[in-house]
Order: C-alpha cells, then sequence, then structure tokens
C-alpha cells in the first residue's frame, strides 16, 4: 500500500508562484512513476506531468515552460514548481504514483489563481 501527502496549495496572484510538493510512504518500487494531476470545477481530471525514476519528465502543452517536476527518489518525494501562474490553472493538484500493482492517488490540494 502507498500513502501520499501533499502540500503547498494555496491563493496565489495571477503571475505568481507555488510550489507543491508530495511525499510517498509504503512500498514505493524502483520504477515508479510519479506524476501531478489536475482537476477543476466541472471538468475531467487531466495530466500536469510526470516524470520517471530516471528523471524523463513528461509535461502537457499548456505546462510546458511554466511547470517543473522534479522528485527525490530516495526520500519519494515529488515537487511541482509552478511558475507565471493563470487563473485558468486554478484546481485541485493530485498527485500520483504509477507503478506495478497499483495506481495510487493523494487527496489533493487547492490552488487558487486570482486577484
Amino acid at each position: 500500500q502507498v500513502q501520499l501527502v501533499e502540500s503547498g496549495g494555496g491563493l496565489v496572484q495571477p503571475g505568481g508562484s507555488l510550489r507543491l510538493s508530495c511525499a510517498a510512504s509504503g512500498s514505493i518500487f524502483s520504477f515508479a512513476v510519479m506524476a501531478w494531476y489536475r482537476q477543476a470545477p466541472g471538468k475531467q481530471r487531466e495530466l500536469v506531468a510526470s516524470i520517471s525514476t530516471g528523471g524523463i519528465t513528461n509535461y502537457a502543452n499548456s505546462m510546458k515552460g511554466r511547470f517543473t517536476i522534479s522528485r527525490d527518489n530516495a526520500n519519494n518525494t515529488v515537487w511541482l514548481q509552478m511558475n507565471i501562474l493563470k487563473p485558468e490553472d486554478t484546481a485541485v493538484y493530485y498527485c500520483n504514483v504509477r507503478q506495478f500493482g497499483g495506481n495510487y492517488w493523494g487527496q489533493g490540494t487547492q490552488v487558487t489563481v486570482s486577484s
């Protein structure tokens, strides 16, 4: 079993920055992919970014150049640095771990971009 705890959400003005953190505990396998998803009101959950154990990253087009995902394999932690935030980035952001035998989610952290 895997437990994920996110932190770092909040209210920020347009153009501002936030850094989300996710600490994973439990049985994390060596080749687990860690990712961030988001879900805005009335919309489907969508991938923001993912990162493999080896550091290979993948971003949704609208986040490229603004968001950066990183991870610490030794401590099973993943971060999402979000810059130049826009009102349309407002959503609940979820941490995700996908590995053989399971797909796990955190409880989500709210990010609100508003003046």
